[in-house]
């Protein structure tokens, strides 16, 4: 996050932020520490001033032996700071010319270390960074981050008001027959619908009374609209669909039009058959049998999984999923639990929504091992496509996943084709197979890469397809 050789190059951002400190520790050095923590981490430089320009100009730091005691008791007084998350190593000194700086770099907190707030007020204490600065978070933020903290997910709470026949039972029986084609001879297949649910994470027992309850998550997949927003008040899944630019809406599906169910469940499948409509389908046998579900397909529906599990049902905006016709865009309430750059690397599955993964995971959908996201982007990567973008918006909490189907001309491809000028530049002419040689890739790809360079005019070819020669 601060590299003293890059020092000219910097300007403050979402995740440096520079202080003069000439008087002492900055007042506002612990809104700073706060908003890091609960954001992406970053640098807090004491002993810089910011121009008016936005560069940085050092200003030094008196006794900074003092200062750096007056930090270290301040971020170890519970009654200032919630929680340290730094160690020694934390904390640097650097020599400029006009003195010293003393570089602060905040991590990023846990889940579980989370809400990082001052002052001992978890609700006046707490801020996140946006490129603005430091901001208060408002009490809805405040309570996002402690619902995630515990490890049982808002979808596991047991609903005492309501009983399993309030819930959508043909909803409940088309997941039950998806499960059994999914799933031949389960021991659950033949289970009444009250123990089925249970077996699934759909049901529990109350402590209070001892019957069957659904769960949060029973209601959400299972639930009517108008009795789901009964706990979930922010409960709202919307598809919007923009094929014409003439027209507003080309298609459009609303949880709360009243003409379908409205939950999860319906909602998936509704959309996830919009979505597919313009996948082009390879012809492709198995055993006699045309195979219709692609990697494309299985990466669709794993993303639409996954926007719905990590969704905070209790933050505004809802669910919104965009379709045109170059991208799909799928935007959820809450930020990513494991951080971005996690997702990204995959390995560690930690959904917001635990039992409704789990119930997506019994009928073929969804992925446990946290490799989704990666698979997603890989696949992307062998259409062609330009690569999945994912952003993390705050007040309120939103994540996007931009999915576009436009062709990007990757790095290698061009590096490829100028490997190929300079190898017919010194040979004048040359054969596929020489020229695959030499690039070290399959024949194939080398013939797709020079018929495209055919078509760009930077090479020509002659001869028949056996001894077919080319040159610039």
């Amino acid at each position: 996050m601060f590299d003293l050789t890059k020092f000219d190059e910097y300007k403050e951002d979402n995740r440096r932020e520079v202080k003069k400190a000439k008087g002492g520790l900055p007042v506002s050095l612990w809104e700073t520490y706060s908003s890091f923590a609960n954001c992406y981490g970053g640098a807090i430089i004491l002993g810089v001033r910011e121009r008016e320009d936005g560069s940085w100009e050092a200003t030094g730091l008196d006794h900074e032996d003092k200062l750096r005691k007056d930090f270290w008791d301040a971020i170890n007084n519970p009654n200032k700071v919630s929680i340290n998350l730094l160690t020694d190593n934390d904390v640097k000194i650097y020599e400029v010319s006009d003195g010293v700086i003393m570089v602060i770099t905040v991590p990023r907190a846990t889940r579980e270390q989370k809400l990082v707030y001052i002052n001992g007020d978890i609700f006046k204490g707490t801020f996140r960074r946006n490129w603005e600065g430091d901001y208060h978070c408002t009490p809805s933020e405040v309570r996002a981050m402690l619902r995630d903290q515990t490890e049982q997910t808002m979808d596991m709470k047991i609903l005492e008001d309501w009983d399993i026949a309030d819930l959508n039972q043909e909803t409940i029986q088309s997941y039950r027959n998806l499960h059994r084609s999914w799933k031949r001879g389960h021991v659950w297949e033949m289970l009444e619908n009250e123990e089925y649910l249970k077996n699934i994470g759909a049901a529990a027992r109350s402590k209070q009374d001892g019957k069957l309850h659904p769960t949060a998550a029973e209601m959400l997949m299972f639930g009517n609209e108008y009795d789901i927003v009964r706990e979930f008040s922010e409960y709202f899944l919307d598809y919007r669909e923009m094929l014409d630019p003439t027209i507003r809406w080309t298609d459009r599906l609303q949880s709360s039009s009243g003409e379908w169910s409205g939950n999860v469940f319906d909602f998936f499948f509704r959309v996830y058959n919009k979505i597919i409509k313009d996948v082009k389908i390879p012809f492709k046998l198995v055993g006699g049998i045309r195979v219709d579900d692609t990697p494309v397909h299985k990466a669709l529906r794993e993303a639409l999984a996954n926007c719905l599990v990590n969704t905070d049902f209790y933050v505004v905006r809802g669910v919104v999923i965009k379709k045109d016709q170059d991208s799909i865009v799928m935007e959820n309430p809450g930020y990513v639990r494991t951080g971005k750059r996690q997702m990204l690397k995959g390995g560690i599955s930690d959904p917001r929504n635990k039992a409704l993964m789990k119930m997506f995971n019994m009928i073929g959908i969804g992925e446990r091992a946290g490799s989704g996201v990666p698979d997603i982007f890989s696949v992307w990567e062998q259409e062609g496509w330009k690569e999945p973008e994912i952003e993390e918006q705050y007040g309120p909490d939103r994540t996007i996943l931009t999915l576009s189907f436009e062709k990007k001309q990757a790095k290698k491809t061009i590096q490829n084709k100028e490997r190929i000028i300079a190898f017919l530049e010194d040979n004048r002419v040359a054969k596929t197979s020489e020229i695959a040689n030499m690039l070290g890739l399959s024949e194939a790809r080398t013939r797709a890469l020079l018929k495209e360079m055919a078509s760009e005019g930077m090479v020509k070819a002659s001869g028949g397809t056996k001894k077919r020669n080319y040159y610039l």
